[in-house]
């Protein structure tokens, strides 16, 4: 079997037509991978103007900001082979799509494979220690907590209605245009003191390559952790990035110091290190950046 240009085995799945509830930057990126395959791509933004973009991309487009349901949901489900949710709990319900188009979801004649992007909030804090998917949700915050909410309202749609539902709990995601080179540049690099604490983090192309192997190689039901193998400070990925553009280093802050938004200080009440063990065995998943150093030094030269 033919490989890609990132170690993974190229896909053996005839291209059909993927559909994305939530086209955002993560399922942007899967995208232009199946564009590029051939698909038939099509996917929601919450703005006209957000859907007049999809269609400059060639993505059919169409609006869903989460208030209402989609128009014509059923007409434009109806030939969807593949379906990926990345919208994100809204403070009002735990999932949106869902709340307006679980049955529509159920009655999709023609669907193959059905995938959820979550987090792994789901896990909580775990004081550094490593989470696997066999681990307990015991999420420390509302988001995780409709989060896995979520993922349990997706996994009815499995047990109930046979949809075959893929989860994917993301750690924190980095890549073009999002990463601590950029947030170095910006002057907005902070190198927070909190001892001991550290963040799994996942490129968007390493996404992309995860998700496209679970279409190789669905197991419904299955939730997969998707992050890289090398859980660290974010401190320390703040100082290489200033080292890489050759930047003095912030100065250490404690965190009570630090000045964070309650949404940034959220992200401290976690401390876990999360295992890619699952995704690397069942899917076959080589990780084309397994490290955030591997991946900051191709940002840098893609730059």
């Amino acid at each position: 079997m033919a490989q890609s240009k990132d170690g993974n085995k190229a896909m053996t799945v005839k291209p059909g037509r993927f559909f994305c509830f939530g086209m955002g930057y993560s399922a942007g990126f899967l995208a232009r991978r199946l564009l590029a395959e051939g698909w038939t791509v099509a996917g929601t933004a919450r703005t006209e103007d957000g859907v007049a973009r999809l269609r400059a991309q060639g993505i059919d487009g169409y609006l869903f900001d989460g208030s209402a349901s989609m128009e014509n949901a059923a007409a434009v489900l109806g030939g969807v082979t593949h379906l990926l949710s990345s919208v994100p709990p809204d403070g009002v319900t735990a999932d949106p799509v869902l709340q307006h188009h679980f049955d529509d979801i159920a009655r999709m004649p023609l669907l193959q494979w059905a995938g959820y992007l979550s987090t792994t909030g789901v896990y909580g804090d775990r004081n550094g220690g490593w989470v696997d998917e066999d681990s307990a949700q015991e999420p420390t915050g509302p988001r995780g907590m409709r989060r896995a909410t979520a993922e349990a309202r997706w996994l009815d749609l499995w047990w109930e209605k046979d949809v075959p539902v893929h989860l994917f709990r993301l750690a924190g995601i980095y890549g073009p245009g999002r990463n601590a080179l950029e947030t170095v540049k910006a002057g907005k690099a902070k190198r927070i003191n909190k001892p001991g604490q550290v963040f799994s983090r996942i490129h968007v192309d390493d996404i992309a390559s995860t998700i496209l192997a679970s279409f190789d190689k669905p197991h419904a039901g299955r939730a997969y952790n998707v992050c890289d193998d090398d859980p660290a400070a974010p401190e320390q990925v703040i100082a290489y990035a200033c080292d890489l553009l050759g930047v003095e280093r912030p100065v250490l802050v404690p965190l009570d110091e630090a000045g964070l938004s309650p949404m940034a200080l959220s992200f401290y009440r976690d401390n876990k290190r999360v295992s890619n063990k699952r995704m690397k065995k069942e899917l076959g998943v080589r990780l084309q950046w397994p490290d955030y150093k591997a991946g900051l030094n191709a940002l840098l030269t893609q730059d």
